[in-house]
């Protein structure tokens, strides 16, 4: 029982660390807000202007607390092996991807790159083994 209890909590934990670094990159964060105004515009309401602008100073912080949980999830992954590799290597993903930094925006484009595959992989795996488990029980 407090095995299950702990495993949920490092789960969540990796999961909010993810959300937190899509969150921090300036990027998706300009990414969600054109999605936004395209949402409104479909109601026939016009903004004009970036509505989520205000996320751009909380991009540094957010991504900041992404990688700390990230490296606390990385601790209890390799000593206590009580959190999904695949987890993990979306949560890398999502994070290397997301760096808000300025001194290495001339090269988000690669960082979009690594991220994205690793994330993609992890995906691929995730859905891979459930459907090698629905075959095996079916």
């Amino acid at each position: 029982m407090i095995n299950t209890i702990k495993e949920k909590v490092m789960g969540a934990t990796g999961s909010v660390s993810g959300v937190a670094s899509v969150f921090g990159s300036w990027q998706v964060c300009h990414n969600i807000c054109l999605g936004l105004i395209a949402v409104l515009a479909v109601l026939g309401v016009t903004v004009t202007g970036m509505p989520l602008l205000f996320l751009t100073k909380w991009a540094i912080p957010l991504w900041t607390i992404a990688f700390v949980l990230l490296l606390i999830t990385s601790y209890f992954y390799f000593k206590k092996k009580c959190i999904s590799s695949k987890l993990m290597l979306f949560n890398l993903g999502v994070i290397i991807a997301g760096i808000p930094f300025q001194a290495v925006q001339r090269f988000s484009i690669y960082l979009w790159v690594v991220g994205g595959l690793l994330a993609f992989i992890a995906i691929i795996w995730f859905i891979r083994d459930k459907i090698q488990g629905r075959h095996k029980n079916g």
